[in-house]
């Protein structure tokens, strides 16, 4: 057998090794595995381009300027001179070229040996890279060369040229353009075993391309409009795979009937509502709690949503639906974030209980021997019906008598898997409810939650006012103060929130550090006192600090978002963040939260710089004109995308979407559900011979490591 033939796969099976296409071999393998996932020849096939450069196009050196804006150019110039500066890391290699219309400098600071080697002086080349400009002259940092004669003789599947995600070690190694080489020399392995999941009929109902035209023309476009074909194609069939999945969980969990029956309203309800409640329920609130409800004595187990914005009695609402647990002899347990967080609900739940008769238990990171002891043992012999804590629910050692309802407070600050192991608790799952302050839009929620029932509390309780929120620039930094220091004299509190705790030489923002002493010096009188807050102090200094504000013996809170959940003081009614365009609406709208939590008036006060992006200005706008946190959260969802509304795209989406975004794909979202019901209704195993590339689909996106995602939101 020659080596040729020994080296490249066979052509009908897409996950062999990404080293057997030629030019990669094992050294780059690796680095497509460590930096990009990419392992087999379907993951190359999957890893689309987000960017496309018209390669035909030649630039003339006079054409680029600073204010064209381009991020990609290509030139055609002779090389005129080579150079050499700097020693050792600081070593760089210049290289200046010359066409017809002036002059441009290239550099390196890496690879020098290798691409000394390759310049000839008075050749021409093509040249291909990032235009930028030093001291008023082009230049270029390592840009792709080629001689004309190569250019010339190498014959590209496309005019357009796909960019690639990749890294800044995989950009060292590869560039753009070695990215693209390995794509074409893919595409001759792949081409002929590339099977169409979806049959002809259904492809000819939704307009779509075959699948290897699509895979061809999302790496080589032939035109435009082929180009915007092969993406709908693409990620009608992403958010078919998950549509799939969730349809057919949700039918699977609804006919199990191996949910824990919670028939009776006991004493523990009863008693808590008739002589405890804290103030009258919303009439949202007494909505969700039916539902809750009729989940519990359908025999199917409950997993529900439930959305309701800062400050809306979400609490309330978890700690009665855990007293019907109770009533009915199960024990339940609630999961926060952070100690803070778990703590908050301790207090708010004993307070709340007052001298009824439920043993209410807490378990932390950090929680003492004691502490420690007394809820293990609890929890174990059943005589702890309510336990509240962080991750510490999750280790193994933490076993239950009967546990009946897990409610997940915060749910997207936790891995997919975290929350997977409290499902585990019982030989028969629990019932599962998930909260959030952060509002889903109803598109995003049919993706990641798609298998739960959404209960939304969209209601605040009686006595609170609406927060009023105001954007400053630093000009007004006195007037701001002025208002802070008569907020105080009223008795009031006030929080200052950095995006930073040091300087930043890279960013020009307000940092806590000078803040905090600003600050101080500001505020010098001896009744005014200054506490701060941020993730780096010690978990005990921390805690100190906040005890300090919640008790009234700081006026003011300097603090990082580490507060933006987990702080509940109803004496404070100002909230300033500073350098607001650095943060998210989402998160913006999470720390305005902090404060309206009483009968007071509140204000949220959105300090930035004079010079703002047309996004941070559209977003602190938004903010000053709305406390309706989903109008806030879709607009955020159209200003950054889908990735980032649990934080990290890898905390709450289980499912692999490379090229659809489900807000700005609404519509293929809505149709791929439509056709996942209609199929799963005809053929719910997906199991006729023509329905077998649809099951090898659902396979594909149903969820990281085949957890039952659907289970546990």
């Amino acid at each position: 057998m020659s080596r040729k033939t020994s080296y490249i796969c066979p052509v009908d099976r897409l996950d062999n090794d990404i080293k057997y296409v030629p030019g990669v071999g094992e050294a780059r393998a690796k680095l497509l595995d460590r930096e990009l996932g990419i392992r087999t020849l379907g993951d190359m096939l999957r890893h689309y381009p987000f960017r496309y450069i018209d390669r035909t196009r030649i630039y003339r050196i006079a054409e680029i300027t600073d204010a064209a804006g381009l991020a990609y150019v290509q030139l055609r110039a002779r090389v005129m001179g080579v150079a050499y500066a700097g020693e050792g890391r600081r070593r760089r290699f210049t290289v200046s070229v010359q066409d017809a219309t002036g002059t441009a400098e290239l550099v390196w600071f890496q690879g020098i040996k290798w691409i000394e080697k390759r310049i000839e002086k008075g050749r021409e080349y093509l040249i291909f890279g990032r235009p930028g400009f030093y001291r008023g002259m082009l230049s270029m940092a390592h840009p792709e060369l080629e001689t004309v004669e190569q250019a010339l003789s190498r014959k590209p599947e496309s005019g357009m040229q796909g960019i690639y995600p990749s890294t800044e070690k995989l950009s060292n190694q590869l560039g753009t353009k070695g990215m693209y080489q390995i794509v074409c020399k893919l595409w001759p392995l792949v081409r002929d075993g590339i099977e169409d999941p979806l049959a002809e009929s259904f492809r000819a109902r939704y307009g779509l391309l075959p699948l290897r035209e699509a895979y061809y023309n999302i790496h080589f476009p032939q035109s435009q409009e082929l180009l915007r074909q092969a993406q709908y194609r693409l990620k009608f069939d992403e958010l078919l795979g998950v549509q799939l999945n969730i349809q057919a969980r949700r039918t699977a969990r609804l006919t199990r009937q191996d949910g824990f029956l919670f028939p009776k309203v006991g004493e523990a309800f009863n008693t808590f509502y008739r002589e405890q409640l804290p103030f009258p329920l919303t009439g949202a609130q007494k909505r969700v709690i039916r539902e809750i409800r009729q989940d519990t004595v359908t025999g199917f187990q409950m997993n529900r949503l439930l959305q309701g914005d800062v400050g809306s009695g979400k609490t309330l609402v978890a700690l009665m639906s855990m007293l019907l647990a109770v009533d009915n002899g199960f024990q339940a347990c609630m999961m926060a974030p952070t100690e803070i967080l778990a703590r908050q609900h301790l207090a708010t739940i004993r307070r709340m209980l007052g001298p009824m008769a439920v043993r209410v238990a807490i378990l932390t990171g950090a929680s003492k021997t004691a502490e420690r002891r007394e809820a293990l043992e609890g929890i174990a012999s059943g005589e702890v019906q309510l336990l509240i804590g962080t991750h510490a629910l999750i280790e193994d050692r933490v076993q239950f008598a009967n546990l009946g309802l897990v409610v997940i407070d915060e749910q997207h600050r936790f891995g997919v898997e975290q929350r997977a192991r409290l499902w585990t608790k019982n030989a028969r799952p629990p019932h599962i409810l998930v909260m959030t302050a952060t509002p889903i839009p109803r598109t995003l929620a049919m993706t990641l939650y798609g298998d739960l029932d959404v209960s939304v509390i969209d209601e605040l309780p009686p006595g609170r006012h609406p927060i009023r929120t105001f954007h400053y620039t630093d000009a007004a930094r006195l007037k701001l103060f002025g208002f802070m220091r008569q907020q105080i004299c009223q008795g009031r509190q006030v929080y200052v929130v950095y995006p930073l705790i040091k300087e930043s030489e890279a960013m020009d923002y307000k940092d806590l550090t000078d803040g905090y002493e600003a600050i101080s010096r500001d505020f010098p009188l001896p009744e005014y006192v200054t506490a701060i807050c941020h993730g780096k102090m010690k978990p005990a200094d921390k805690e100190e600090s906040m005890r300090q504000f919640k008790e009234g013996e700081a006026q003011i809170l300097v603090a990082t978002s580490v507060i933006e959940v987990g702080v509940d003081v109803p004496n404070a009614t100002v909230m300033v963040i500073e350098s607001a365009e650095r943060f998210g609406l989402s998160q913006l709208h999470q720390l305005r939260g902090r404060v309206g939590r009483g009968a007071e008036q509140s204000y949220c006060i959105l300090m930035s710089g004079e010079k703002l992006s047309r996004e941070a200005r559209a977003r602190l706008d938004a903010m000053c004109e709305t406390n309706d946190g989903f109008r806030l959260a879709e607009l955020d969802l159209k200003l950054r995308g889908a990735g980032d509304i649990n934080g990290t795209q890898q905390s709450g989406m289980a499912f692999d979407l490379k090229i659809a975004n489900p807000t700005a794909d609404v519509q293929i979202l809505t149709l791929t559900r439509e056709a996942a019901g209609e199929l799963l209704a005809d053929d719910p195993q997906l199991s006729r011979p023509e329905h077998r590339g649809l099951e090898v689909l659902r396979r594909r996106y149903a969820g990281r490591d085949e957890i039952d995602f659907s289970r546990i939101s």
